[in-house]
């Protein structure tokens, strides 16, 4: 049995070499957007804060019953409401509409995020890439802020157009050498992939998928794009931007040029067997580890990733070193922390 205290000394001494190491992705879920209360709320919250909004009420009684009836949260609950056709349902362009109100009256503090995406810049090789499973637009502002570039797919200035050949594309300059003339990379922008969709992010019928303000409301006739069905199967992630991003995830977890080699999951409590099933696909490559902070996770999460012998996971009441169980840790598991260590 180890002793508590050499456990979390061989726990942070791992994560800190891992957090160091090369070809690192991030995979950020509410938890790193919610910054003590003074960001955006979490995936259980969302219901109770805008359930007062909705002027339906035949429909909220409806998504109401459903988490009443065991529904695994809000994005659960609109899956079980769906017809499994092509197109979508009122009630998840209801919650659609009130969760963009939500979160545009927001303006959280931009450090923390700020210093999370200055530190990652610096280790682009090639471009460090983050999937979010969250709709604010933390990572853009606060990578604004400190002029980090980021590549999120979207190109133009007022309603920018989707195009993700862009992820593929390399920035820099030919300059000669006495070898002849020799391309050399001068910036390196993180890859912001938002799995799930974000605010601002629309689809016109004429236009395409596009990209407006963050605080503005998308043209009239436009449907935006945040909350996407999971269990549809006529269109579920097969359509833009969806399919572009669902691809990328897939494909640096696995098979593309340059897979990653880590992925660090911050503030994702793994309830989403989409996202899950790609993870522990790529789990069957040897050199492949995934590093898990979450406040908490449930026991069914925590009994399928803590045994795994290329998975770490931190939590505030247990920890697990590649299969090893110890103690929880006070604060590594908390994006604020990480966004320091990183």
């Amino acid at each position: 049995m180890v002793a508590a205290s050499d456990f979390a000394k061989d726990l942070e001494a791992k994560v800190s070499q891992q957090l160091r190491s090369q070809r690192v992705g991030y995979l950020l879920g509410a938890g790193s957007s919610y910054l003590n209360g003074n960001g955006y709320p979490l995936a259980f919250q969302l219901w109770d804060l805008i359930k007062g909004s909705l002027t339906d009420a035949g429909r909220r009684d409806d998504i109401q019953a459903k988490l009443d009836g065991g529904a695994n949260g809000l994005e659960h609950a609109l899956d079980l409401l769906d017809d499994g056709g092509a197109t979508d349902t009122p009630y998840r362009h209801l919650v659609t509409g009130a969760l963009a109100e939500l979160f545009m009256a927001k303006t959280p503090p931009l450090d923390m995020h700020g210093e999370f995406v200055r530190r990652i810049a610096q280790h682009a090789d090639p471009s460090v890439k983050v999937f979010s499973l969250n709709y604010d637009p933390l990572i853009e502002r606060a990578a604004a802020h400190v002029r980090v570039r980021v590549v999120d797919g979207y190109l133009g200035a007022e309603h920018s157009y989707f195009d993700p050949a862009v992820f593929s594309e390399r920035i820099g300059r030919m300059r000669g050498t006495h070898k002849g003339k020799r391309f050399d990379e001068t910036v390196k922008p993180i890859h912001l992939m938002k799995l799930h969709g974000s605010l601002g992010w629309y689809s016109c019928p004429s236009n395409g998928v596009r990209r407006c303000g963050f605080g503005a409301e998308p043209p009239v006739g436009t449907k935006r794009l945040m909350v996407p069905p999971q269990r549809r199967k006529a269109a579920d992630t097969m359509i833009p931007p969806y399919s572009a991003l669902w691809s990328e995830f897939r494909g640096c977890l696995a098979h593309n040029a340059t897979p990653i080699n880590r992925l660090v999951c911050i503030g994702y409590g793994f309830a989403d067997e989409h996202v899950n099933a790609v993870i522990e696909n790529a789990l069957a490559r040897t050199d492949f580890t995934v590093l898990i902070f979450a406040k908490e996770l449930s026991a069914a999460s925590w009994s399928r990733w803590s045994e795994k012998t290329n998975v770490i996971v931190v939590t505030e009441t247990q920890c697990s070193l590649k299969g090893a169980t110890g103690p929880g840790h006070a604060d590594l598991w908390s994006f604020e922390r990480l966004a320091k260590e990183i």
